[in-house]
């Protein structure tokens, strides 16, 4: 089960990646290939890349935590490290008094 939510969370990262990648950007980019030609035609497809990339996003972060949940059932228990330094300090020989 864990290799195949693996398998599907490594598919789930390419897409996002290539999806991300497609997406024509807003900002500016410093004035470089912004036209308001460009920006009235291409509503219609950032529309669409945008949501395919929330529900991407959505679905990688939703396997994600399922991998997390897997994989934190395997982890057995362990002794806390206060608990050992405190093991250590009874081993500690005494310091002898001054006997002046």
């Amino acid at each position: 089960m864990e290799n195949i939510l693996l398998g599907i969370n490594i598919i789930l990262a390419i897409i996002l990646v290539i999806l991300v990648l497609f997406q024509k950007s807003e900002g500016g980019a410093l004035g470089i290939g912004v036209s308001q030609e460009n920006f009235m035609f291409s509503r219609s497809a950032g529309n669409f890349f945008t949501k395919a990339t929330a529900i991407v996003a959505a679905l990688f972060i939703v396997c994600s935590l399922g991998l997390t949940i897997i994989s934190r059932g395997e982890l057995t228990p362990t002794s806390s490290v206060l608990d050992k330094i405190e093991e250590n300090t009874d081993d500690t020989p005494l310091i002898p008094e001054n006997n002046n």
